[in-house]
């Protein structure tokens, strides 16, 4: 037994235990316990990161909902004003519509007073031709009732021209 190598290795090894064992003992769990506490600050710290990865999250999360909200706003807004505008094009479209419908209206008018004033003129003009005519081949017939027909229109010519225009100043407000 004292003769074997093995018992010469175990007992040192026994011994260097008893001798150094402590001393290891104590390195060994400072050296443990250093690394546990630098895990757990590690985990501390990461557990921190997290906390504040999850609150920057949830403020991103809030943005683009506020954002979305926001850009849902925008486009209400802006379909309100498009069809605001719409309907100012549409209003002002009906007024300008309008506005040359009742140009063309007034034109026309216009145009019928034109062509009455111009027929009313036509007429007179060959109303007065025809009766020059028939007064002079009766007056040339008849001289003294030519006479009498001449003092008389002369007589009457106020009131007739007075008459005249009465009704053409009326007939012009009534077209």
């Amino acid at each position: 037994m004292f003769h074997d190598q093995r018992f010469y290795v175990a007992l040192s090894f026994v011994l260097f235990f008893v001798i150094f064992g402590r001393r290891l003992w104590q390195t060994i769990t400072a050296q443990l316990d250093a690394r546990a506490e630098q895990v757990r600050h590690e985990l501390d710290e990461a557990g921190k990161l997290r906390r504040e990865a999850e609150k920057m999250l949830e403020a991103a999360t809030r943005e683009r909902e506020q954002a979305l909200a926001d850009a849902a706003l925008m486009i209400e807004r802006s379909q309100a004003e498009a069809a605001q505008m719409a309907e100012n094009a549409r209003r002002e479209a009906e007024n300008v519509a309008s506005r040359r419908e009742q140009m063309a209206r007034d034109r026309i008018a216009a145009s019928e007073r034109a062509a009455i004033q111009n027929v009313r003129e036509k007429a007179s003009a060959l109303a007065t031709e025809v009766a020059r005519e028939v007064l002079m081949l009766h007056l040339s017939n008849h001289p003294d009732v030519g006479a009498a027909l001449v003092d008389k229109a002369l007589g009457s010519l106020p009131n007739a021209l007075r008459a005249a225009n009465q009704p053409s100043s009326s007939g012009q407000n009534a077209a």
